[in-house]
């Protein structure tokens, strides 16, 4: 088990790590009158993000070998406050899509190193309650940035205050440094094992649970990205309301986290994510129904559903693929899901300049059926093997 005050800096990184994650779809509405850009440049931006997460996903068992769990973080989070200033002094459409690239490289090493850390040396709880911290962070950036459009200020002024607070963990977090250091747990770190991306996907019921992962990502990532959008095309929002009503997802992402964190003393983590399962299905169809309210209350739904499902599957990764190679599948279950991050929410902006943005909730329905199978096909090769 890790101290106290060494969770509360784990918490906080993970605050910061949502941060950036629902500001450009709050954003987009906005940046749409200032850049000249099709509708669905943001998910071009997002899948730059996207492909430099991966990379660093992909890397972060042999770059935690090397730097630690605690430094490696802390670079990591330098270097997202650098990108986010970057973003918000950008003059052109080109200059965001090469900030976008030290954005991601930073946010996965953060993700891959702390989640595997705290799935071998926490409680179940803390993984959820962990996330509910990265649910936090959504929240807090789009209600910044619709605090500074409220106020007459550009949306730059959004990005800046929230690279001022990336700036200022990354300051906590080198002075901290000292809380990471443990014998057993540096040792932990030298002795994981580093595994090709094939090595992993040939440990049992590895490929169909890495799928399930991307499938999962590529629905939240496209609510994050996108429901602003749905809301302004298909209800008649203002872009300014959208930007407030962008943190409705990730409230519910947030409210249910710290609840199933308490429900993890009753619940496995298997059940957890099939209860989640069904709380997305239920949202999505509920943005389906005509009446406004219903179908903004649906985006809640299904961030409730979606709250259990990424920190339980992560907390069990441990257990499905043993504690020797869970840095390296961590990494490589994080890279399927910004896979999913990467492609599915600008696939989806192409369908809907097609189809329209009334598309979504069609869209979500497909994805949760899809993750929901190969979710119990992989209980079913990991029970087998036992």
């Amino acid at each position: 088990m890790v101290s106290t005050m060494l969770l509360i800096i784990i918490y906080v990184s993970f605050i910061s790590l949502g941060l950036p994650d629902s500001l450009l779809g709050s954003a987009w509405p906005s940046m749409l009158t200032q850049i000249d850009v099709p509708v669905w440049g943001a998910g071009l931006i997002q899948m730059t993000a996207s492909l430099c997460t991966i990379i660093s996903s992909l890397n972060s068992a042999s770059l935690i070998r090397r730097f630690g769990t605690g430094r490696l973080t802390a670079l990591s989070t330098g270097l997202t406050a650098l990108a986010l200033l970057g973003l918000s002094l950008a003059p052109n459409y080109a200059m965001l899509l090469l900030m976008s690239v030290p954005l991601g490289l930073g946010a996965g090493a953060v993700d891959a190193g702390i989640n595997n850390y705290v799935a071998q040396h926490c409680e179940p709880r803390h993984m959820n309650w962990l996330h509910c911290f990265w649910g936090v962070g959504t929240v807090i950036s789009p209600l910044i940035l619709s605090a500074a459009l409220t106020a007459g200020f550009a949306w730059r002024w959004g990005y800046r205050t929230v690279s001022l607070l990336q700036g200022l963990l990354c300051v906590v977090l080198f002075a901290t440094l000292r809380l990471w250091k443990s014998g057993s747990i540096e040792q932990e770190e030298k002795n994981a094992k580093v595994l090709s991306v094939r090595q992993v996907l040939a440990l049992p019921g590895a490929a169909a649970g890495m799928t399930t992962f991307f499938c999962y990502c590529a629905a939240e990532s496209t609510l994050i990205l996108w429901a602003p959008t749905f809301m302004v095309m298909t209800r008649g929002i203002s872009p300014e309301k959208a930007a407030s009503f962008g943190s409705l997802f990730c409230i519910g992402i947030t409210v249910g986290r710290a609840v199933s964190g308490f429900m993890t003393l009753r619940f496995t983590p298997r059940q957890m994510v099939r209860m989640g399962h069904a709380g997305m299905a239920v949202g999505a169809a509920m943005m389906l129904l005509p009446v406004d309210s219903l179908a903004l209350a649906g985006v809640i739904v299904a961030g409730l559903g979606c709250a259990p499902v990424y920190p339980n599957i992560m907390q069990d990764t441990p257990v499905n693929y043993g504690e020797e190679n869970s840095q390296a599948a961590v990494g490589v279950q994080m890279a399927f899901a910004y896979c999913g991050s990467l492609f599915v929410p600008t696939i989806f902006a192409w369908l809907a300049d097609f189809v329209g943005y009334g598309l979504m909730p069609v869209f979500l329905l497909a994805l949760i059926a899809a993750m929901a199978a190969l979710f119990q096909v992989q209980a079913k090769i990991v029970d087998g093997k036992k």
